[in-house]
């Protein structure tokens, strides 16, 4: 008779350390499995902690089956419809990634699988084609990524991410990108021709100017001058760039915004958005395990800081506050945040325009 496993609750690891270059230092069960081993629990891999160190995990990556790359959302509160993903999961291993979760999906842990396990979507260049070529693809704005970055590690390789930009730019479709990655300048070419079409803008996210802080929060991004210098080649090469602020950590980056939006002004950047840290499902755990391997000091502050603007939870999804945050603490960043674009004369976001589009066949007419 089969023998039923009851669901594993960890809420914290049992026995971990940071591990260098890494954001994670363990994997919380997955909510959808009923069976979970932490590969990086010393019980688990027979390692004995006092005489050995534990096993590094090495990247995997492994083929995507996908039949289609634009991914639809009706989320009032994100700011786009559409969007496109060359990779799930991200090595850039953000600590506080609220994508981290959705790797559950595929049966794999929030934690180190995550920034570990990276699904790759090889021919998402060829999916994307054939989908703005259907007469059902109406001309829109496309978010480069929305959940992963397209500049990961990865991608100096395997070049998904400038193949899926080649094709935009032949049809001119507009394209709005988010990344940490400085490699996104590698690509000035093609958004030198979306730019000639009002089609392209770049937000480079920066979270802290402190290269230690950056080191340990989003371990295999670029370094904060990095990005910067980022934002000074696409501005110079005329690309619309801004900077997203995202996300702020009440207790721990909150204070780094004012001189955040200054360094990116002076390098270019011409607008400026922030979100809320947002802790949901596994990411909670891992977060506040996070403080306590690295600032075990400030833990209970950020902690309560996250609570205040999330109604005395670590995790509010309501709709229009979750990017926000709402409370004394939310209006005060918010305040700090609108005085320092106004400082640094900072506008909105620019509107991108899909009026140059154009579809590379032609339907020849009843009678050729």
């Amino acid at each position: 008779m089969a023998k039923n496993y009851r669901p594993v609750v960890q809420e914290t690891p049992q026995s971990s350390a940071a591990i260098r270059g890494r954001g994670a230092s363990w994997s919380p069960a997955n909510r959808f499995e009923k069976l979970h081993i932490d590969q990086n629990d010393f019980d688990a891999v027979d390692v004995d902690p006092g005489t050995e160190e534990r096993p590094r995990r090495a990247t995997q990556y492994f083929q995507d089956g996908t039949k289609s790359v634009i991914t639809r959302n009706n989320s009032p509160d994100v700011g786009f419809e559409t969007s496109l993903n060359p990779y799930r999961g991200c090595e850039h291993g953000c600590i506080y990634c609220y994508a981290r979760p959705t790797h559950e999906y595929l049966g794999f842990s929030a934690g180190l699988d995550f920034e570990s396990k990276i699904m790759v979507k090889t021919n998402a260049p060829e999916l994307l084609r054939a989908e703005l070529e259907s007469p059902r693809w109406n001309p829109q704005t496309l978010v480069m990524s929305g959940v992963t970055d397209p500049y990961q590690p990865i991608e100096r390789k395997l070049c998904i991410a400038r193949g899926c930009l080649e094709v935009l730019a032949k049809f001119r479709n507009p394209v709005a990108i988010i990344t940490k990655n400085r490699l996104v300048t590698r690509d000035i070419d093609l958004l030198c021709g979306l730019s000639a079409h009002n089609a392209v803008a770049v937000n480079v996210s920066v979270t802290s100017l402190d290269s230690n802080l950056q080191r340990v929060l989003e371990p295999r991004t670029s370094s904060p001058q990095a990005r910067l210098d980022a934002i000074r080649q696409l501005r110079s090469a005329g690309i619309p760039t801004g900077v997203m602020v995202a996300p702020i950590i009440p207790g721990l980056t909150d204070h780094e915004v004012p001189g955040i939006l200054e360094a990116c002004a002076k390098a270019g950047a011409q607008f400026a958005a922030y979100t809320i840290v947002r802790l949901p499902w596994a990411v909670a755990p891992l977060f506040e395990h996070w403080l306590e391997e690295h600032f075990p000091d400030r833990k209970e502050k950020v902690i309560g800081r996250i609570r205040d603007l999330r109604g005395k939870r670590l995790n509010n999804s309501q709709w229009h506050t979750r990017m926000t945050g709402e409370g004394i603490f939310a209006e005060h960043i918010a305040s700090m945040f609108a005085v320092s674009c106004r400082r640094n004369q900072m506008c909105a976001r620019p509107k991108l325009s899909s009026a140059s589009f154009q579809r590379q066949t032609t339907q020849l007419g009843l009678f050729g």
